[in-house]
């Protein structure tokens, strides 16, 4: 009997014990030093985007998200200005309509005239196809579309300080991607957020 409650309470200690686990080691561990991998969250690719990926693969993904970060911040942006209501002044079109008559938000898309809509697309593509892109294959770093012609002092900066703005640039395009995001749910919801008014 006594064995048997010996057995009974190693087994139960044992179960408190601590356990040596294994570290999977994965193409991943390339990644972890990297611009923009930082507390809390470190290294953090949900989807597996970068699972035996090379280093072509990461800096097309960090170019596309940098993109699309710099998007979002000049539409998080202007959706702010707007519903502050500061709006272009003069008209949008020929017949008189003015940009004060536009509404906010997803409403503005309905509301511009179709040539504006089509002019807005061409104008963007222009972009996307001539203008945001390293045409002279001088650039940093993924995003860097200086083409030899702009600076704005960026090459006063020692290593230490561009690598930290180019870190703010990165966190502030990821908050403005949920910040957008969170504002066109929110419209679509209905009610009033602080600051930004009704929706």
């Amino acid at each position: 009997m006594k064995s048997v409650i010996f057995a009974l309470v190693a087994g139960s200690a044992a179960a408190f014990a601590p356990v040596v686990v294994q570290k999977a080691t994965t193409s991943l561990h390339a990644f972890e030093g990297e611009l923009g991998v930082q507390e809390p969250l470190g290294f953090w690719d949900p989807l597996g985007l970068l699972e035996d990926a090379d280093q072509e693969r990461f800096d097309r993904l960090r170019y596309v998200e940098i993109k699309h970060g710099r998007i979002a911040m000049l539409a998080f942006l202007g959706n702010i200005i707007t519903r502050a209501g500061i709006k272009l002044p003069g008209s949008i079109d020929l017949s008189g309509d003015t940009f004060e008559a536009i509404p906010n938000g997803w409403a503005a898309i309905n509301a511009i005239p179709e040539s504006g809509l089509i002019q807005l697309v061409a104008f963007i593509g222009f972009l996307e196809l001539s203008v945001m892109k390293d045409v002279t294959d001088s650039a940093e770093f993924p995003g860097d579309f200086r083409n030899g012609a702009l600076d704005f002092g960026w090459d006063t900066f020692d290593e230490e300080e561009k690598a930290f703005k180019r870190g703010v640039e990165l966190n502030n395009g990821r908050a403005a991607q949920l910040g957008i995001l969170g504002l066109m749910v929110h419209e679509q919801l209905g009610g009033e957020l602080p600051i930004v008014g009704q929706m």
